[in-house]
C-alpha cells in the first residue's frame, strides 16, 4: 500500500462528500423553507452513515444544524 496515495484518496473522497453534503442539506433547507414545513429556527437533527464493506466499517456520525 502506498500512504501516500491512499491519504490523498481519503482526502478527495471527504472533500466529495463535504462540498455535495452541504450543497444537498442548502437545497433541501431552502425548499423547507419555501413551501413553509420550516420557520427558520428549528434544530435539525443529522445523521451520516458511512460504510467501507470491505473492511468491515460501519459507523454513524450524529448532531443537530441549528437554523438561528
Amino acid at each position: 500500500m502506498d500512504a501516500e496515495t491512499f491519504n490523498m484518496s481519503i482526502r478527495k473522497f471527504l472533500k466529495m462528500v463535504g462540498v455535495s453534503s452541504q450543497h444537498e442539506i442548502e437545497q433541501a433547507v431552502a425548499r423547507a423553507m419555501a413551501d413553509g414545513h420550516l420557520k427558520g429556527t428549528e434544530k435539525l437533527p443529522v445523521k451520516m452513515q458511512l460504510t467501507v464493506g470491505s473492511v468491515h466499517l460501519d459507523v454513524s456520525f450524529d448532531s443537530v444544524l441549528e437554523l438561528s
